[in-house]
């Protein structure tokens, strides 16, 4: 961008070399200049030239499509854009080949390819731009044509082992591998979508890993696709051979090389191997293992790496290694960055003469070359130009030309790949300008000045100073200096310091370079007498202009003038005298003007001064002009040179071209020279002589010269003449034709067409085609057909006549193919032609190929070749007789002739009916199926259309029915009004145009049971809570359903406004023919729609009609809003509000409350009133005055209280103070009485002072005497009273409304002598614990009383110690630090002397935080809490608030809920549904937080989802796809929020996962034909995740059923069983046995160490909800799989032969040492193991006890038969028993277990075993081997007290079970138990062992079980093994055993084994 600035004004003053001393007139030479900001080197501007595509340096195109170029370059303005091959040669046009178009794109037309010519089509080419900016060229572009040829890609059969990998690659033929990518693979003919198993690589190959059997089942075949033709190929099929495994060492299958890769892409390096064991892979880089990073992926295929950086160069290596042996594949990879180039400068203008550095910085790949080009052309350096770097990469140019001005290109090339950048540089005329100088001006002497001169100019120039042409020189007197700006601009300056007169005169200053210079001048005049300093003579050149200056000095004078020969001048026209005194004398003469001049100077009127100086004239020499004739060879030539004027001596030198001529025989010139004349002879003229010849005259003056050329003519002739020649069609040719001659003779072709004589020569257009070479001949650089005929080369130069010679072209024409089909199609079993036609040169041979075979049509019959002839050309025709489905390949025909040979390709398409189509049925309906079919071979004719015929299966085809002409664009179809459950036989056609395929292979299907029509009857809805509705409905009707109910869909919306009208369905099973449920989570308060539709197996019927019902009312959940208050009077406020939202009412508004209360200055509150009414105000009435009121006011409708407001607080305003408290008046001396008063109960405002009054009865004073004290002082002395006299004495209290009443009057006595009295006041005093409290107990007496302080107890008093919290001050004040709450009391303070005591009484009350509250559950909903408490005691201060804490069950993340302190319960909203919530409790007070409640459990109603056993899991299954039924699953109450599917064919290890909706339909597709398949779904909500798990088997191809699955869980001892008969009875009595264990690690195993490995031996499955039970033989090594029935379970049992040693695991349980884990209820997020750890750490409540009792249904619990699960919980330490409280419940289910969990009442340490007890139990009440049991649980709370008997129930020992199991209430039961105490413990037995210990209901005596079988303890290395009793047959026997086991655990107890213990016991 040029940047004008201002300008200035200065004198521009040129010299030439012979000016001297010539002053600058006024008039001449003064120019207005504008110069630019950016200096020497300045923009371009405008003009400029850019590339639009630079990175285009490669194009391949299919020569059957051919191409468009558009050139790269470009330019503003318009540049001319041109193309070259790479040679440098220009581009021609070729007819119907190629041709350059006016906008510079270049166009490749198609061609056939007997017309290739690398010249053309397989070249470099690039393209420039030229403008006036200069010329620029694109790098070269690589332009390669391909052709359209055949080929195969073929896939070769591979073999691997079972488990291992195998790998197929798609072999290309290497002469289209360039061209030819994998596109897909396919199994057959199915597409392969990559996962699972098979991997498709970026390079084509197919991976499959973990290879089964059945892989070799099928074929592979790889598709490809050519890159440019867009044709896709078909490999054969290749096959896989499976072997076992057997042992191997490594071998590779795929391995990578070293190879180049550009930087930020991505690289796969393949390394695959086989081998058993299957080998590791592990990858080096540089020898070394990978690091690590994100961008490196190790993948089954290989190593892959993203973004590609130079860092990742380096050798790679692979190393497969397995047990036999290892394998290592290496190779080298280069990143290399690609080329970046940047040129700079990038553009500028500048000075000729400069000097100007390029630098070319190139990035990317170290290793390249760099070539510098200007204009597009190579720069050669030369004398200005230098290349320099070490690649090249810096260009310098020193003193720049005009020519050097253009564009320059920097190229760094590397293996192919160009960069370039370039610059425009633009080289001006530097001659140095004079931009800013200075002017004339007048100084004193001794003023100093300053002189300041700058120049403009490239290179910049340097400035010399001079005076009156004198330099100026650096010294005392003057001080120069000289620099450049950065924009070029030399600044020099001449100061002046102190000036004198000699310091004036003409000051010059002369800026000078290499491009020329430039001077100004101005006068300095120095005030003081002139003079005229010495003045030197001149000498002046005749004819040109001379300047004479006066060099006065001084000032001021008054004129200059000059005189010669005593005349005053000018006295002629050539003679000028300037103002400031300066001569000139134009166009000097000798005689006129040589002479002696006087400067005569006027100082005075009458005064003057002169100085001569004397002017020599020179006369320079005058040649007199000759001219030279041209001659020719051979003849005389007499050149003269005379100089007609000049002063002598004169020399006279000649000069040829140039250079001195040397006469002599070399020249063969002669030169005579005379004094004034010089003559040139030449004895012989030849060609030699021909130059220009310059005659050089010079003398003291001057040098000139004369110049004129000699020619010597020479007439043409040829060297070499034309001769008939041969050309060759599409090749470059040469007519021959060299002439020679002087001047060089013009040479002119002309073309003649026609071989016969020639009628008329035209001359031959010069195009790039054609050119005229140097030497004369001509040039074809492509011979076209046209180019034949006779041609003449004529020449001529204008000496003589002119020369020509005729020639004859013939053009011989390669064999090529003019004439083929490109495709061609024929009928299967038809005969089918094929013609070619060939015209060329004859003879011409015709050649036929199959693909790469040459058809010998003699040696196989099916082929017949024909040969015909039609003027020149030849038709060959191949027929095939028939036509075969292998003939649709590629045939080629080949002509060859002597000049050439060419071929045409044709594509034969053999057409045929279509195959069968492949049909399978995707889906079927109950009346409707849904089909898919895969057209394999479409016999090479498009599909036309499809049809299906489909039968009743018992019916013939006759009575088929038809579905005709489908789409051939469809693959499926729907087939409709089919009957369901109905049997049908399909089949189905294919059309193309040439006929109709066979019918398919005939499939065999069922419908489907169809859904319901009919909707449920009898809906009926019934409000139940404010956010729930009962809906009760019946069945609908039998003929309606369509199949079995399974289940119902309840839809219900809010149809109130702002409701988006949508559904929310809940669903659940069918039950019976009348069901009930319960929406929960309504809004409160509004209208509800509710419909039920009824579904089964197949789907869901229509819904009901909508009925409507309003949920009940409920409390409004915001406060009124815009609460304000206004204290009107001291005991009156007005309370303000608005009414709460409408939509947060929840119910009709029935009015408000507003809730107050007092803040008194202590910190209590006072009584908490309230006032209810229907306004939106209240006035507040007889308020306490001055006092400090909280407000809050809430709503109610009809369900109660709503949320209150946010506190409001209010302070009613000041009145009248009531009375002090308290008065005392003591005397203190004879004359005087101190008196002391407390502050009035009731202020009523700020106490500003206090009265205190005094009058004597009796003295007949009419007022008392006043006195005033400060309102912090509460005693006040009297003086001046008489001794003796009696005064009354009363206070009061003044506020800002007045003075209050007065207190009691006393009675006081000045006296000399005083008994004790004390002046502080007795009563009760307040403060929060921690903090110091002082008593006062100011004393007066005389003599001094002494102070005692003591403090009551029960029934005597202490007196006060005093140590580090108690002291007591000298005025007898009682100092408490620290108080707490046992500091509470009645101190009493004594004073004592001589003549008497007093005493105080002081309550002092320290109050604590409150104490816990007692938190319960009290109901639970799907999404809410509620919570009941009672507090506990305030610590003697008001509870101002609770704080609730909750959190979810198995996390320690805490949420906190402020609750109002008048609340005694609250609702937890908002929760997850069917999840465990922990939730405490805490009061606060004014002092602070109190205890926390015990934490508490409690659940939200809702379960995980469980599948329908009664709903098919598969609802459609066939060879390829298998239909879930996801409808299956019940909710639990809680919405499922996500299912997910695993499937795999059996015997696979890898898992396909899926995500579905659980309320869809699912098909799995792509299965395995006649393969079982293993299905896990699992579906989760908020309460947990379900699980379902199954195997199906796909059908065969033809629909028939795979053979049966072996079972695949059976009792594998059953082999066994033979001779074993006795071991088989005991396996069959340990089935019976379930045991439950806690496993124990040994001593060594800390808490975090998991046991390593699963318990050996065999196991026995149960599966319960959540929990999986193992029970272990360790006697025997057979296993047993067997569920333990109802039948089992109740049966009776010897006891004395049952459970010998059976031992039961879980998972969860085979931990490490720790507490005991309950395996009750596993929940998943729940760690038992280190939840009860965190439990037992902080908790001393540790020991626990369970009972349950289960009952037979239509059983009495209290009869015999009836069975109890008892446990007990016991923790040990290592040093004995610790255990501190037993708590036990009697479980039953048949109540709501959630509901009886809520309600009760449990410590923090107990409540979670019982719940997770409670939970396990009521999951196994859904067992089917459980489903007959009756349970009931009742629940007991057991109390920590020393009492042995229970507070509830009966306390006989002989019935404490049976009190457990039936207690006499419901609700909570609760008796006192005390715990074991610690036995000894011996310490040199193992510990960490669980030990058995019966229940204990009474401390001193146990309760023996009617029947009990103990079985025998073990114990192991892994754990301890627990017995659990049976029913027994024999109750005396059974109470025997029990007795004895009782003891021996006792004994087991005392030896003290164990940590922890667990027992339970089935009676």
């Amino acid at each position: 961008m040029v940047r004008w600035i201002c300008a200035s004004t200065y004198v521009h003053l040129a010299y030439s070399p012979f000016s001297s001393n010539r002053p600058l007139l006024d008039s001449e030479l003064w120019v207005l200049s504008l110069y630019l900001s950016d200096g020497v080197v300045e923009d371009v501007g405008s003009t400029r030239l850019y590339f639009v595509n630079a990175s285009l340096q490669r194009l391949t195109y299919s020569s059957s499509v051919g191409v468009s170029l558009p050139c790269p370059a470009g330019g503003t303005p318009t540049a001319i854009l041109r193309w070259y091959l790479a040679t440098g040669d220009d581009i021609y046009d070729v007819p119907h080949i190629r041709h350059v178009h006016a906008n510079g794109t270049l166009q490749l037309y198609p061609f056939s390819p007997s017309a290739f010519n690398s010249y053309i089509h397989d070249n470099d080419y690039f393209c420039t731009a030229e403008n006036q900016a200069g010329k620029i060229r694109s790098p070269n572009i690589r332009v390669k044509a391909v052709f359209r040829e055949p080929y195969t890609v073929r896939v070769a059969d591979q073999r691997s082992m079972r488990g291992n990998v195998a790998v197929f690659k798609c072999l290309i033929p290497t002469a289209v591998q360039e061209y030819v990518s994998v596109v897909s693979w396919e199994r057959d003919t199915v597409s392969i979508v990559p996962g699972n198993r098979f991997f498709l690589t970026s390079f084509g190959a197919l991976y499959i890993s973990d290879v089964q059997k059945e892989d070799a089942l099928s074929t592979y075949r790889c598709i490809t696709k050519h890159k440019y033709s867009g044709e896709t190929r078909q490999s054969n099929g290749a096959r896989l051979s499976v072997m076992d495994p057997t042992e191997s060492s490594p071998s590779i299958l795929d391995s990578f090389q070293a190879g180049e890769v550009p930087a930020g892409q991505s690289v796969e390096l393949p390394c695959m191997a086989a081998g058993y064991p299957s080998p590791t892979v592990r990858w080096l880089k540089d020898g070394r293992p990978l690091p690590s990073d994100a961008r490196w992926t190790r993948r089954l295929t290989g190593l892959t790496i993203s973004d590609l950086r130079q860092e990742d160069s380096g050798s790679y290596a692979c190393e497969v290694t397995n047990s036999f042996g290892s394998k290592e594949v290496s190779g080298a990879l280069y990143v290399i960055d690609p080329l970046r180039v940047t040129l700079s400068p990038k553009s500028l203008k500048t000075g000729i003469s400069s000097t100007l550095f390029f630098t070319c910085a190139v990035e990317g790949s170290p290793e390249y070359t760099v070539a510098w080009y200007r204009n597009t052309e190579p720069i050669v350096p030369d004398q200005h130009i230098s290349i320099q770097g070490s690649h090249n990469d810096t260009l310098q140019i020193t003193a720049a030309q005009k020519s050097h001005s253009g564009a320059y290109q920097c190229f760094a090339s590397r293996k192919g790949h160009t960069a370039q950048d370039f610059s425009i540089i633009l080289l001006e005329d530097g001659t140095p300008r004079i931009v800013s100088s200075f002017s004339e001006r007048v100084v004193a002497p001794g003023e100093p000045f300053s002189l300041m001169c700058a120049s403009k100019g490239a290179p910049p120039p340097s400035i010399t100073w001079t005076l009156d042409d004198e330099p100026v020189v650096r010294d005392s007197a003057y001080k120069t200096s000289q620099y450049t700006l950065s924009d070029g601009l030399t600044v020099s300056h001449v100061n002046v310091s102190s000036p004198a007169i000699r310091d004036g005169g003409v000051y010059r200053c002369a800026a000078r370079n290499s491009a020329g210079s430039a001077e100004y001048q101005a006068r300095i005049n120095v005030r003081g007498s002139p003079r005229i300093r010495e003045m030197r003579d001149i000498t002046a050149v005749a004819g040109r202009n001379t300047f004479i200056t006066c060099r006065v000095i001084g000032y001021p004078y008054y004129s200059i003038k000059w005189f010669k020969d005593g005349m005053l001048l000018p006295d002629n026209h050539r003679q000028v005298v300037y103002e400031n005194g300066t001569l000139r004398l134009s166009d000097v003469q000798k005689g006129m003007d040589e002479g002696t001049y006087l400067c005569s100077v006027l100082i005075q009127p009458q005064t003057s001064i002169d100085q001569t100086v004397h002017v020599t004239v020179k006369v320079p020499p005058l040649i007199q002009p000759f001219d030279i004739p041209s001659t020719s060879v051979g003849k005389l030539m007499y050149i003269a040179c005379v100089v007609s004027s000049g002063d002598m001596p004169i020399r006279i030198t000649w000069h040829k071209d140039g250079q001195l001529i040397v006469p002599g025989s070399a020249s063969g010139v002669g030169i005579e020279t005379k004094e004034f004349m010089s003559s040139l002879q030449i004895s012989k003229v030849t060609l030699k002589h021909n130059g220009n010849y310059t005659c050089i005259a010079s003398n003291a003056a001057a040098t000139v010269s004369w110049e004129r050329q000699l020619v010597v003519t020479v007439p043409p002739r040829f060297v070499v003449q034309p001769n008939n020649q041969d050309g060759i069609y599409g090749k470059a040719g040469v007519l021959n034709c060299s002439v020679e001659g002087y001047p060089p003779p013009k040479v002119m072709w002309k073309h003649a067409k026609g071989i016969g004589n020639p009628q008329q020569y035209h001359p031959v257009p010069l195009t790039g085609r054609i050119q005229i070479m140097f030497n004369g001949s001509l040039l074809i650089r492509h011979v076209l057909e046209d180019d034949r005929g006779y041609y003449l080369c004529q020449a001529s130069n204008g000496v003589g006549s002119d020369i020509s010679k005729s020639m004859v072209l013939t053009v011989k024409i390669p064999a090529m193919i003019t004439s083929h089909p490109n495709t061609t199609m024929a009928i299967k079993g038809q005969m089918k032609e094929l013609n070619c036609t060939a015209r060329g040169e004859q003879p011409i041979i015709i050649r036929w190929e199959r693909g790469d075979t040459v058809i010998d049509a003699e040696r196989n019959p099916r082929y017949s070749i024909t040969i015909n002839k039609k003027g020149d050309e030849v038709i060959s025709t191949l027929k095939l007789k028939p036509a075969e489905r292998g003939d649709s390949v590629f045939f080629s025909c080949h002509a060859i002739n002597s000049y050439g040979e060419g071929r045409g390709l044709i594509q034969l398409t053999v057409q045929e009916p279509p195959d069968p189509p492949e049909l399978e049925v995707r889906e079927v309906k109950d009346r409707s199926m849904n089909l898919r079919w895969i057209q394999r071979f479409d016999g090479n004719s498009i599909i036309t259309s499809y049809d299906i015929e489909y039968k009743n299966k018992s019916d013939t085809w006759d009575h088929k029915y038809t579905t005709r002409n489908i789409s051939p664009t469809n693959n499926q179809a729907n087939i409709v009004e089919l009957h369901p459950a109905c049997v049908y036989s399909i089949r189905m056609y294919s059309f193309n145009k040439i006929g109709r395929s066979q019918p398919s292979k005939e499939l065999t299907i069922s419908t489907e049971e169809a859904q319901p029509d009919g909707p449920p009857m009898e809906v009926i809805l019934q409000p139940m809570t404010s956010q729930s509705i009962r809906v009760t409905w019946r069945a609908p009707r039998k003929e309606l359903q369509n199949g079995l109910i399974r289940g119902y869909q309840i839809g219900y919306r809010e149809n109130g406004p702002g409701s988006n009208g949508q559904y929310s369905i809940v669903e659940m099973k069918a039950t019976g023919d009348s069901e009930v449920y319960t929406l929960d989570n309504l809004k409160k308060f509004a209208q509800y729609g509710v419909v039920v539709q009824a579904f089964n197996r197949a789907g869901t019927g229509p819904s009901s009609t909508e009925i409507n019902a309003t949920t009940l009312e409920d409390v409004p959940s915001q406060p009124p809003q815009n609460v304000r208050a206004i204290s009107v009077t001291s005991d009156e406020a007005v309370i303000t509000w608005a009414e709460p939202p409408r939509l947060t009412l929840h119910g009709v508004l029935k009015g408000y409350r507003v809730v107050f209360w007092s803040l008194f200055p202590d910190g209590e509150w006072g009584e908490m009133q309230n006032i209810t009414t229907t306004r939106e105000q209240v006035e507040l009435r007889g308020l306490e005055k001055f006092t400090n009121y909280s407000v809050q006011v809430l709503a109610y409708t009809q369900a109660g209280d709503g949320v209150r407001s946010n506190v409001l607080y209010i302070q009613t305003r000041e009145d009248l103070p009531g009375p002090p408290a308290g008065i005392k008046a003591v005397p203190s001396s004879p004359n005087s009485v101190v008196v002391s008063w407390l502050p009035p109960l009731k202020p009523n405002g700020v106490i500003r002072k206090y009265t205190i009054y005094c009058s004597s009865p009796g003295s007949g004073q009419p007022a008392p005497s006043e006195y005033e004290a400060n309102p912090e002082m509460l005693f006040y002395r009297i003086t001046h009273l008489t001794r003796g006299k009696q005064y009354l004495i009363w206070a009061s209290a003044v506020t800002t409304a007045g003075r209050g009443n007065i207190s009691e009057k006393v009675t006081v006595e000045p006296a000399g002598k005083a008994p004790a009295k004390i002046l502080s006041f007795g009563g009760t005093v307040t403060t929060p614990w921690v903090k110091e409290v002082r008593l006062p107990c100011s004393s007066v007496g005389e003599p001094t009383p002494t102070i005692k302080w003591t403090k009551d107890s029960e029934d005597s008093t202490i007196p006060v110690t005093v140590d580090g919290q108690r002291q007591i001050l000298s005025n007898g004040t009682l100092v408490l630090r620290s108080v707490k709450a046992e500091d509470s009391g009645y101190y009493t303070c004594t004073a004592t002397n001589t003549l008497g005591f007093d005493t105080i009484i002081v309550n002092l009350l320290v109050q604590v935080p409150p104490d816990q509250p007692r938190l319960t559950v009290s109901t639970t909903s799907t999404s809410s809490i509620t919570l009941a408490w009672i507090p506990g005691d305030n610590g003697g201060s008001s509870i101002r608030g609770f704080v609730l804490q909750y959190s979810v069950d198995n996390t320690e993340e805490w949420r906190d809920v402020f609750i109002s302190s008048s609340e005694r319960s609250f609702r937890l909203d908002n929760l997850r549904c069917g999840t465990w919530y922990k939730v405490k409790l805490a009061a606060k007070n004014s002092v602070g937080s109190g205890r926390i409640s015990e934490i508490i459990e409690a659940k939200t109603h809702g379960r995980e989802p469980v599948f329908n056993k009664e709903q098919p899991l598969l609802t459609h299954i066939n060879s390829t796809h298998a239909g879930l039924n996801l409808q299956g699953w019940t909710s639990g109450g809680c919405p499922i929020t996500a299912l997910l599917l695993d499937f795999r064919p059996k015997g696979t290890w890898a898992w396909q996962s899926l995500k579905a909706n659980a309320t869809a339909q699912l098909f799995l597709s792509e299965l395995r034909e006649a393969t079982w398949y293993e299905l896990k779904m699992k579906a989760c909500n908020s309460a947990g995740c379900g699980n379902q798990s199954s195997q199906f088997a796909t059908t065969d191809y033809d629909g028939s059923e795979s053979l049966p699955q072996t079972l695949l869980f059976r009792a594998n001892y059953s082999h066994q069983r033979e001779g074993d008969k006795e071991g088989d009875q005991k396996r069959e009595r340990r089935r019976m046995c379930v045991l439950f264990c806690v496993l124990s690690s040994k001593n060594n195993r800390s808490m975090d160490t998991p046991v390593k490995g699963p318990p050996q031996g065999p196991r026995l499955h149960i599966d319960i909800p959540r929990v999986q039970l193992l029970i272990e033989d360790k006697e025997g090594e057979d296993k047993a799989v067997a569920p333990v029935t109802d039948t089992e379970f109740s049966q009776s049992v010897n006891p004395q032969s049952f459970c010998t040693g059976v031992s039961l695991h879980h998972p969860a349980l085979i931990q490490n040492t720790g507490p005991l884990i309950d395996m009750s209820d596993i929940r998943p997020g729940t760690n038992p193991v280190s939840r009860k750890c965190v439990k037992s750490a902080h908790s001393s409540r540790n020991r626990y006890s369970s009972q349950w009792t289960l009952s037979r249904p239509g059983q009495s619990q209290s009869t015999a038969s009836a069975r109890t699960l008892t446990s007990d919980w016991r923790t040990m330490g290592s040093h004995g028993i610790t255990a501190t409280e037993s708590d036990s419940y009697s479980a039953s289910l048949s109540q709501d277990t959630d509901k009886g969990r809520n309600s009760m009442v449990s410590t923090e340490s107990a409540s979670s075993t019982y719940e997770e007890l409670a939970r396990a139990y009521e999951h196994a009440k859904l067992e089917e081997h459980l489903q007959h049991a009756k349970f009931t649980i009742t629940e007991c709370f057991i109390s920590d007290s020393s009492s042995d008997q229970m507070t509830t129930g009966t306390n006989d020992p002989a019935d404490s079970m049976t009190s457990l199991s039936t207690p006499s209430e419901t609700g909570l039961c609760r008796f006192t138990a005390s715990p074991p105490k610690p036995q000894d413990y011996d310490r040199g037995r193992p510990t960490n062992v669980a030990v058995p210990i019966p229940h204990r209901a009474n401390k001193s005596e146990y309760r023996e079980p009617p029947c009990l079988a103990q079985c025998t303890t073990l114990y192991s290395a892994t754990g301890c093994f627990m017995t659990l009793t049976m029913p027994c047959s024999n109750p005396a026997a059974t109470a025997s055993t029990s007795k004895n086991s009782s003891s021996a655990l006792g004994r087991l107890q005392k030896q003290g084994v164990g940590a922890y213990s667990k027992s339970y016991t089935l009676v």
